[in-house]
C-alpha cells in the first residue's frame, strides 16, 4: 500500500511538471530608457498574458541603462529612448545590429504647464529673463541630448542656457519637473502631454527648427541574452498592430511618414555629439 502511494505521488508530480504548474517561470529582461515607460509597461503586461513570458523592465536614462548593460553583461533586450544610444550599443558590441527594430517615433518639442500660462510660443521665448527651464541631462538622457541639439542648431543654446535651472536624470524625471510645477518649461518630447494631459501641454516647434526626429529602437543583446526567442517574440509584439495600438493610445507615432509631417526635412536617426564647450549644469 505504501509503495502504491509513492507511485501515485510520483505520477502527480510528473503531471504537474508536464502541465507547467511547477515549471520555472519564463522571463526576459529589458534595459529601457524612460521615454517609453508608460506604453511599455502596458505592452509588457499584455504580452505576458498572451505568451506566459514575463518581461522584467529596468528603467533609467538611456545612457545610464546602457552603462548597466555594459557592466552587468546580462539582459535580453536594450530599448533606449533614441537611436543615439542604440548606435553606441552597436559600436560597443552589446547588441545584435541585425535585430534592431523601430517601435515608435518621437518629436522634439517644448512642454509647458497646462493652459500655457506664460504664453510660451516658441524657442526664442525660452531665453526670456527669469524663465525657469529644465532639460534632461544631455550626457545620459536622450531627451536632453535632443534639447541641446535643437537649441544649438537654432543658435539659441547660449541664450537659453542661463535659464536652465536643472538637469533631470531621465525622460520621466524631466516631465515630472513640469508636472510638479518646479519649472516653467522643458525641452521635451511631444508625448509628454499624453503622459499627463491634466498638467502638461505641448508647444510644437516650427518644422525647420527640428534638425532631427527621434525614434525608440529595440534590439536583442549580443552574446549574453538568456532567451533570444522570447526577446524576439517581445519585439515582434511591440511592432505588431496590437503593440503599436498600445503606443498610439499614449500619443506615440508609429510611422516615419506620420512623424515627418512635423518636420519634413529633418534627419532621422544617427548620433549627435555635444558641443566641445558644453558644460553640464552645475547647480550654482
Amino acid at each position: 500500500m505504501k509503495k502504491f502511494g509513492v507511485c501515485i505521488l510520483a505520477l502527480l508530480i510528473s503531471f504537474f511538471l508536464a502541465s507547467g504548474v511547477y515549471a520555472a517561470e519564463r522571463k526576459i529582461t529589458a534595459f529601457c530608457g524612460t521615454a517609453s515607460e508608460l506604453p511599455m509597461e502596458e505592452a509588457a503586461k499584455v504580452f505576458e498574458r498572451k505568451t506566459g513570458i514575463k518581461v522584467e523592465l529596468n528603467w533609467g536614462g538611456s545612457g545610464a541603462v546602457l552603462s548597466q548593460l555594459k557592466l552587468s553583461r546580462r539582459g535580453d533586450l536594450f530599448i533606449p529612448g533614441s537611436p543615439d544610444y542604440m548606435t553606441k550599443a552597436i559600436k560597443e558590441g552589446l547588441v545584435d545590429p541585425k535585430t534592431v527594430k523601430i517601435i515608435a517615433y518621437l518629436i522634439p518639442a517644448i512642454n509647458v504647464r497646462k493652459g500655457n500660462p506664460l504664453k510660451i510660443k516658441g524657442l526664442a521665448d525660452l531665453a526670456r529673463p527669469g524663465l525657469r527651464v529644465a532639460i534632461g541631462n544631455p550626457e545620459s538622457v536622450c531627451v536632453g541630448l535632443y534639447g541641446v541639439e535643437v537649441l544649438e542648431k537654432n543658435g539659441l543654446l547660449k541664450a537659453v542656457e542661463k535659464n536652465i535651472v536643472t538637469h533631470a536624470s531621465s525622460c520621466a524625471a524631466t516631465a515630472s519637473l513640469l508636472a510638479m510645477e518646479k519649472v516653467d518649461a522643458i525641452m521635451g518630447w511631444d508625448v509628454f502631454s499624453g503622459w499627463n494631459p491634466d498638467k502638461i501641454e505641448t508647444v510644437f516647434l516650427k518644422p525647420d527648427e527640428v534638425p532631427r526626429l527621434a525614434y525608440i529602437p529595440a534590439a536583442i543583446t549580443s552574446d549574453f541574452a538568456s532567451d533570444r526567442a522570447g526577446a524576439q517574440a517581445f519585439i515582434n509584439f511591440l511592432t505588431s498592430s496590437e503593440g503599436r495600438a498600445i503606443f498610439a493610445k499614449w500619443g506615440y507615432i508609429a510611422s516615419e511618414k506620420a512623424a515627418r509631417k512635423f518636420a519634413p526635412r529633418a534627419k532621422i536617426g544617427g548620433e549627435y555629439v555635444l558641443p566641445a564647450d558644453y558644460r553640464p549644469f552645475s547647480g550654482k
